[in-house]
């Protein structure tokens, strides 16, 4: 294994991905890229790195994993990679780098990957720099090769699904349940702890599909690979799952989803339509609500990153919405192209929710005004307390920093 340490450079414009999470915790496909990066190149990660507001959260997602500190007695003999966790993929180069040797990306210039001497790693740590001197680029990846905006989960996701179901996939095929129907030729990996009812249908003809621990798939449920289960979730009756998505742990989903991440713990438990987009931790979706992922005009969707800058291209025909954590719509909700809705908003407005609109809003057809932070943590305890889960110390007090940030940021919608 190579010892390494995955660090998160607070590159590019990423909230709300990465409001209450590093840039490598990121659900990119059907791991966190972290989790990807560990199997796909065999790592031995020995610390991790972030900007000082999520290094507490970090530490309680990954205990006892050092964070923004070097391990005691690493007993290094060899060099250690460094790898930027906002680099969802593995690319070829990674995997033979040599001491002194770095991989860049070629449109920005910023470092994806460096093979340092355990000194100059200990150095790098310490140092907060955003690339070691000790290591020359030997490759430059031309193109997007780093996520530096929210609608970079869907330009990665393909590809980093495919990459993921190879890694998820069993050699020897299922014993499949009764009743459940199955074709195509992809692969099929089912936990035996899995729950797959009757009149389940499974279509492997364009991929795969992987259904994880304590996962739940309920009568009638349509599952057209490739696509992915994560433990502990649920697949509501007669829904209609479509190709590239990932549900997170502990999600609950119903209705028509295609091309669409989730990170976890949130729920879309009713009929509507949800493709082509991202949707974060303890989200509730209502009844009926559903987003465009096409414009009428078949052309390229534009975004808006964040309040304040300006319309970008996003390469994109098909994408959705990007949708941060602990944002609740009510029911009926429409969501247009290319939205992107920070963390903590709640919508309870006839209007279609679009462009972007900034973190902890109320809207409603009066108006948009601030979500007063004791009424939306309330909010969030009363979601979380579902779970058996409350939030911790430190994830209070970033959500208190980030509310903070969004009220004092001027308009909420650009």
């Amino acid at each position: 294994m190579t010892p390494a340490i995955v660090f998160d450079d607070g590159g590019g414009k990423l909230a709300p991905l990465t409001d209450l999470r590093a840039s490598f915790d990121v659900r990119t496909g059907a791991l966190t890229t972290l989790e990807r990066m560990k199997l796909a190149l065999d790592l031995d990660v020995i610390a991790l790195r972030t900007p000082e507001g999520l290094a507490q959260l970090t530490r309680e997602r990954h205990n006892g994993m050092p964070v923004n500190s070097w391990p005691d007695n690493p007993g290094l003999e060899s060099g250690v990679l460094l790898l930027n966790g906002r680099c969802p993929i593995s690319y070829e180069p990674i995997a033979n780098l040599e001491v002194g040797q770095s991989v860049l990306e070629e449109s920005s210039g910023d470092l994806i990957a460096a093979m340092v001497s355990a000194d100059d790693a200990k150095r790098f740590m310490a140092s907060g720099e955003t690339a070691p001197a000790s290591a020359g680029p030997i490759a430059r990846i031309p193109g997007v090769a780093l996520l530096t905006r929210p609608w970079h989960v869907r330009t990665f996701r393909d590809d980093c699904i495919a990459s993921d179901l190879e890694l998820l996939g069993d050699a020897e095929p299922p014993e499949i349940p009764p009743g459940v129907t199955v074709f195509g030729g992809h692969g099929l990996t089912i936990d035996p702890s899995a729950k797959v009812y009757p009149g389940v249908i499974i279509d492997l003809e364009h991929g795969p599909v992987a259904i994880g621990a304590d996962v739940t798939i309920r009568p009638g449920v349509t599952l057209i690979g490739p696509c992915a289960f994560l433990p502990h979730c649920t697949v509501l009756d007669k829904a209609l799952i479509k190709g590239n998505t990932a549900i997170g742990p502990h999600c609950k989903v119903a209705g028509e989803v295609g091309g669409t991440i989730f990170q976890g713990y949130s729920n879309k438990g009713h009929d509507g339509h949800l493709g082509d987009s991202y949707i974060g931790e303890w989200v509730n979706l209502g009844a009926g609500t559903t987003n465009s992922n096409l414009l009428n005009t078949y052309g390229e969707v534009i975004s808006v990153a964040a309040p304040g800058m300006s319309n970008e291209k996003t390469g994109q025909q098909f994408f959705g919405a990007v949708i941060g954590d602990h944002v609740k719509t009510a029911i009926c909700t429409r969501i247009m192209t290319g939205a992107i809705l920070h963390t903590g908003n709640m919508f309870a407005q006839t209007a279609a929710v679009s462009g972007c609109v900034g973190g902890f809003n109320w809207s409603t057809d009066a108006g948009r005004k601030p979500f007063r932070f004791d009424k939306f943590l309330e909010v969030a305890k009363a979601a979380m307390k579902r779970r058996k889960l409350e939030p911790s110390a430190a994830m209070v007090e970033r959500l208190r920093t980030l509310h903070g940030q969004a009220t004092t940021a001027g308009p909420a919608v650009a």
